[in-house]
């Protein structure tokens, strides 16, 4: 994945879901990993990830709503660590392509 200069390819925290989701998105499937990668598209690509063009509206309401449809009760806490983990995602990426 473009991004992890320094780092072992997936040994990036969320690599693999934010891999996922770059598929998902170049397939034109909206699963939750595609709206995650959609949610950070512009950081992603600043750190140098390929993220596909397309854009998808209101990325995080449709996450939530998918979540919520999954299981509503645990929607809310199941949205959050999502975007933990894409923040863990940019940040690494971020501190992989300065070095």
């Amino acid at each position: 994945m473009d991004g992890e200069s320094d780092e072992e390819p997936g040994l990036l925290p969320g690599s693999d879901l934010v891999r996922q989701g770059v598929d998902d998105l170049r397939r034109g499937r909206h699963t939750s990993a595609a709206l995650l990668v959609a949610i950070g598209a512009r950081r992603l690509r600043a750190a140098g990830v390929a993220v596909p063009i397309e854009t998808v509206d209101d990325p995080e309401i449709r996450l939530y709503e998918l979540l919520a449809q999954e299981d509503p009760d645990s929607a809310h806490g199941r949205y959050n660590a999502l975007v933990r983990r894409l923040t863990s995602f940019e940040r690494a990426a971020e501190r992989a392509t300065t070095r």
